[in-house]
Parts: C-alpha cells; structure tokens; sequence
C-alpha cells in the first residue's frame, strides 16, 4: 500500500478527537472519517473529521485503510475485530481490553492479524522514555536493585470542562478505575525491565470522588534479587509521574512530567536527560506515525498484541490479588503472555 487515502477513527471522545487532527496533520490529502462508539450522529462541531458514519458497518463498507479505535475499553475489541476482519490494520488504544476473557473469546482472529495490530500505550514514545530505555539497556546505574514507580493526579483535574463522574475513568461498566487508565506505568515497567515472577496488589476506593471504581493502587512485584514498588491514584492535588531506580553505581531519578532524568552517585548529581519544553502531543504524533508505517507494510508492529495482552495478565492478577489478598505468582513473567 502506498499513502493512505482512508483513515478511520473510532470514538469521538479526547483521545478520538486527537487521533483525527493527528491524522489531519500526518495525512494532509486524505479523508479522515469517525464514528461514535454508541453510533450516535455526530454534530459537526464534535469532530474534525472529514466524513462521519452513522455506524461501524457503514465505516467498514467505506473501506478504510487504516483505522483507529478509541472507544471505551469493554469495546475495544468489538470494533477492532470487524474492522481486522475486514482486513483493515487496527491501532487499539490502551487497554488491549477490560478483560482477559474478551480477548480469549477473539484470540483466534487477533492471532491470525497480529502483524495489523498496535497497542496505543503512547509513552514509550516520550522523549525521556526512550532515554531512560538506552540508560537501563546500558547499565547506567550498575545492576538494578529496587524500584519505585507513581503515578498521581487528581481526577477531576484530568478534563476540568467535562463532568469526570461522567468520564470512562470513573465508571467501571466503561473499563475505568487506575488499573486499567493507568496502565501506562505497567507497560513500561515490563517494557524497560523485563518479566517478574509474583505480583501483590491492594485496591481502595476512598470514597472522595464519588465514583464506583477504585482510585488508587498500590502494587508489589518481585523477581530474584529485584523489587518493584508501584503506586497509582486518581486523588493527588499536585500531579506526580515519576520512576525512581536504585542500582549498585547509582540512583536514576526519572521525572515524567518535568521529562528529566538525573542520575544521583558518590561523585554527586548529574543531569542526564532535560526537555521540558516538549510538546506532549509529539508522543501520539510519532506514535501514529509509526502505525501508518506498519499499516502499509513498510514496518513491523512496535508495541504489539502480546505487549498489550502482558499488561491485562498482569492487571488480572492483580486483580486477583487485591481480591483475596494473596500474592500472585506470573508462572511465565509478565512478557510470557502470547496468543
């Protein structure tokens, strides 16, 4: 395939509307549709689409070459697999799904497409992500020790114009709870180091917001000699996003917000990595840039089926562990997860 000519996205929610202009942007002379994921008609100033279908079956007979699908997580697969089966290259926002189970019900057509498919966990394309990425691969700390992951932000402060009781973050029919929204950190903690070998979790729900899921998680991994604290929550006033590795030479402090690593040792501080000027929509930019790539055959899947499968594994067990309050063992780590 040459240049798309065709690209569809699903959802016609923040992340849908961003994913269209981002299409916009990369594929100029190309029409650019959308369809809500309740099929519901959109309102021309909802979208900045190009075309607007009334339903994914009438997006489908369009015949796109490439599509997006940013609908609510328990949807996730009831788009991608019409659209996969259609023979259109799909990018699946993050989470793959909000079950195991769904995804076993379409394992046998995902694996038949798995070279279609991406998983939209978009921060491994953050600028410091990457350099955090080459730090570890390096050594740059010596042998890792411990590990300290948080993410943190008041939900309410997410999409200040929007009701966020409202939102697919605070309602568990539509896939929400930190868990699930703010699976990014456990994408990246497998991407960067690796697979583990048990996993504990508690889940609260604190009551502040007045939501039906939980807002906050705090999580314990281990392996052999190497222990990965990770903390997550809807309810900080002042947004927190950071990684903290202790290593045999060293500590590496990475600030996802600040987009910073510093690198603390005997000799003293040293600032590795600094750009805080960054435009956050570079990393759904490059993302999707890369996906085009893969949609017309030019590249291979980066962040695949199996990595996205490997974050729901591990939020199950997690799951299961914050339900009987049992450590969990991941008998294949959590990169063992395949189809």
């Amino acid at each position: 395939m040459n240049t798309p000519r065709k690209a569809l996205v699903v959802g016609s929610g923040s992340i849908g509307r961003r994913h269209l202009a981002n299409f916009r942007l990369l594929l100029p002379d190309a029409e650019v549709a959308c369809v809500s994921s309740s099929g519901r008609p959109l309102a021309d100033s909802e979208t900045v689409a190009t075309t607007r279908f009334p339903s994914l079956a009438a997006a489908i007979a369009w015949e796109p070459d490439l599509a997006v699908v940013a609908s609510p997580a328990p949807l996730h697969l009831d788009h991608a697999c019409p659209l996969l089966d259609a023979g259109v290259p799909v990018l699946i926002e993050k989470p793959l799904s909000d079950s195991l189970d769904r995804v076993h019900e379409a394992a046998p057509l995902l694996a038949r497409h798995r070279d279609r498919i991406e998983v939209a966990y978009n921060l491994r394309f953050l600028s410091s992500a990457r350099r955090m990425k080459t730090l570890i691969d390096e050594s740059r700390a010596g042998r890792i020790l411990s590990l300290r992951i948080e993410v943190g932000q008041y939900l309410p402060d997410w999409r200040p114009q929007a009701d966020y009781r409202r939102q697919v973050s605070a309602n568990r029919s539509l896939g929400g709870g930190v868990l699930l929204e703010l699976s990014h950190e456990l994408d990246y903690l497998t991407w960067m180091f690796g697979c583990f070998d048990r996993v504990f979790c508690v889940t609260a729900n604190s009551g502040q917001l007045e939501i039906d899921v939980d807002d906050s998680a705090d999580i314990l991994l281990s392996r052999d000699g190497l222990t990965a604290q990770v903390h997550l929550d809807f309810l900080q006033r002042c947004a927190s996003r950071s990684c903290k590795l202790v290593g045999s030479a060293g500590t590496l402090h990475w600030d996802l917000i600040a987009n910073c690593i510093t690198f603390d040792s005997p000799s003293g501080e040293e600032v590795l990595f600094s750009d805080p000027n960054l435009d956050r929509n570079d990393m759904y930019v490059e993302q999707l840039r890369g996906f085009i790539e893969v949609a017309t055959g030019r590249a291979a899947p980066r962040i695949t089926l199996d990595d996205g499968l490997a974050v729901l594994d591990l939020v199950e067990a997690m799951r299961e562990s914050a339900a009987t309050g049992r450590q969990i063992p991941l008998p294949f780590g959590v990169r063992g997860a395949s189809l």
